[in-house]
């Protein structure tokens, strides 16, 4: 048996020999090409506008939920490098740790997570945060209402700098997407649950547009293939694999099951199983290694399926045979594949380029150009209007509720008069107007949780897209014209049917009041999506926290409620007269007594003082937003900077 392993280890070497992939080692005696044998040559390729990625004994642990509290291990003890120009694959079945091994790399572990091991850039302990690396997560997270076009064109007007022209960009823009065979479809809308659009794997194919616009120096794709058909699986992982010569770009892929052709576009593999490395090197040299532990490649079989059908231990009463028609479980396989990789030659080789990687410090990978501040709020801006027209449930739907709601109090209060009645019934319909117009500005929370966090701006920013400013700019310009539209339409109609004060100058602070309360609320909204991450739980408290609002409108330094009701009741009542049915009174009484003594709002300052309160206001909950993001961004890197 052991003499049979040699005869092949020899013929395998001799074979690799020939084809470059493995140095012939001088001190290296002939009576020992066994399985220790495998030895990689690994010319550095290391320069200061490149980037090399190693990581040594790399461990991650999560906390156990059982009584025991030992944390549980994800990866553990991983060693490998990446280099310019090579594409390395991350293979190995469901739950392996591909995933966790790229997040943990590109600094994207979640914070309940212990990272332990050594990781380093160009020979540089450094992390990989906010658009120093561009990572393709497995989620397709896009502006469903764009076309592939749009999607790509803004995204290249935001990430590529000002020193390239806008012709260029767009130029850049068209070329990546005909890179990724998206040519034909460049016109078509992405598409969502309400829009019918791209298919899943031209989906992902827009997102790997998205990021290799910059062509950036390290780029980390999970999943890339998936949706793909075996002939656009070529196509793009060939693609990726030319723009990784070409630029020097180091690209690092998980992969689940590739053809025989996309495997043989891998300069290295990465075979994972259980958190374990079963093989790391040249994936051409992968059969030896399987072949010489007792595991050959089957005539015509895909090689990634023999991989991963033998380290495969979901389905353990599945056996492998190896020589001698010996019977083997998967675990068994695991084990034995494992160990021999840990005792074999090949494994002390990785060891020890990964040490020489780190000794030749290179420079520190930088975040790359992107567009000015400027640029990226006006592109954002003309982003998030596009996206909020073409979006039925961001403000369209909520204008029609609107409009129903306004011809309801409208009705209700229809033509109410001056009389001493109507006193009370103006009240009413402020109070409506304050509690339910800006209430169901709420609505909008599930798209700005899809927008902002979940989805679009989580991906673009931990990318390195933007700023959070310019998008806080962008989100804040975007949103003017539509609460605008929602407060002028259904303001007129209650205003006008309820016959409130008379003067178009009444109207319009009437509805600039309800506009800035609106954009008020949606401040709120904002804030509560940057903290709650589920847009039910967040419906929840957003709407708990309107609740309170309305219920203690009287404390005015917590709640804004009372400023909107002081400038709308003075708004209504200042300068008109009423006829008093009270006894022993005058015969007339007039607005400011109204509010002096029937409502009980002080009358020390004007209804533009109020108003600018609420100003204040939005300005504080914007800038509140933007500052548990950046907090939030801050904490994350430090966990980053700590697990490194």
């Amino acid at each position: 048996m052991n003499h049979h392993l040699q005869i092949i280890g020899h013929k395998i070497s001799i074979s690799l020999k020939k084809k470059g992939r493995w140095p012939s080692i001088e001190q290296e005696k002939k009576s020992e090409e066994n399985k220790s044998s495998f030895v990689i040559e690994m010319e550095p390729k290391s320069k200061s506008s490149v980037v090399v990625l190693t990581w040594e004994d790399l461990c991650v642990r999560v906390p156990s939920s059982s009584s025991t509290g030992n944390d549980i291990a994800i990866i553990e003890e991983l060693n490998g490098y990446a280099q310019p120009g090579e594409v390395l694959a991350i293979m190995g079945p469901s739950g392996s740790g591909k995933t966790t091994l790229l997040d943990a790399l590109a600094g994207r572990l979640p914070s309940n997570t212990r990272q332990l091991g050594l990781i380093h850039v160009n020979g540089r302990k450094q992390r990989l945060c906010f658009g120093t690396s561009a990572y393709v997560t497995q989620d397709d997270t896009l502006t469903t209402t764009l076309t592939v076009k749009e999607a790509v064109y803004y995204s290249a007007l935001l990430q590529l700098p000002d020193s390239m022209t806008t012709s260029e960009k767009k130029e850049r823009a068209e070329t990546t997407i005909k890179v990724m065979g998206l040519h034909e479809a460049r016109n078509t809308k992405i598409g969502g649950w309400n829009i019918k659009g791209l298919s899943g794997g031209q989906k992902r194919r827009v997102s790997i547009c998205i990021e290799i616009l910059t062509r950036p120096k390290l780029l980390f794709l999970d999943e890339p293939t998936s949706g793909l058909d075996s002939a656009a699986s070529y196509h793009v992982v060939n693609r990726i694999a030319k723009l990784s010569r070409q630029y020097k770009m180091t690209v690092i892929a998980s992969i689940h099951q590739p053809s025989s052709e996309v495997f043989n576009l891998f300069h290295n593999l990465c075979l994972l199983s259980s958190g374990r490395t079963i093989y790391f090197g040249p994936a051409s040299a992968a059969n030896g290694f399987f072949a010489l532990n007792g595991f050959p490649y089957p005539p015509m079989t895909n090689p990634s399926d023999h991989y991963l059908r033998t380290i495969n231990k979901d389905f353990d009463e599945d056996t492998e045979k190896g020589f001698g028609g010996k019977v083997t479980t998967t675990e068994e396989a695991i084990y034995k594949l494992a160990k021999a990789y840990k005792s074999s030659q090949i494994f002390q080789q990785v060891k020890l380029q990964v040490s020489n990687l780190c000794k030749r410090e290179g420079g520190i990978l930088e975040k790359g150009s992107q567009a000015s501040f400027l640029t990226q709020s006006v592109v954002l801006t003309r982003r998030s209007f596009l996206n909020m027209h073409r979006d039925l449930s961001y403000y369209w739907l909520r204008l029609g509720a609107y409009i129903g709601l306004g011809l309801c109090v409208g009705t209700i209060f229809l033509n109410i008069g001056t009389s001493f009645g109507s006193i009370q019934a103006r009240g009413s319909v402020l109070l409506f107007v304050v509690a339910f117009l800006t209430f169901m500005a709420i609505g909008g929370f599930p798209s700005f949780v899809e927008d902002m966090k979940i989805q679009i701006f989580g991906r673009e920013r931990l990318n390195g897209h933007y700023g959070v400013a310019a998008f806080v700019v962008g989100n804040t310009l975007s949103s003017v014209a539509y609460l605008l539209m929602i407060s002028l339409l259904p303001g007129a109609l209650a205003y006008y049917l309820v016959g409130l004060h008379k003067g178009y100058e009444h109207f319009l602070f009437f509805a600039l009041l309800l506009f800035v309360c609106m954009m008020l609320v949606e401040s709120l909204m904002m804030i509560v999506a940057s903290i709650v991450p589920d847009f039910l739980m967040g419906i929840i408290v957003g709407a708990g926290i309107q609740g309170a609002m309305i219920l203690n409108a009287g404390y005015q330094m917590i709640f804004p409620t009372q400023y909107a009701n002081e400038g709308f009741y003075k708004n209504e009542f200042q300068g008109l007269q009423f006829p008093n049915n009270q006894i022993g009174g005058s015969s007339t009484i007039s607005g400011e007594e109204i509010l002096k003594n029937i409502w009980q709002m002080p009358t020390g300052y004007s209804k533009w003082a109020d108003l600018a309160g609420l100003l204040g206001m939005v300005v504080l909950y914007r800038l509140m937003f933007f500052s548990i993001i950046k907090l939030s961004e801050k904490k994350k890197s430090s966990s980053c900077l700590n697990g490194a």
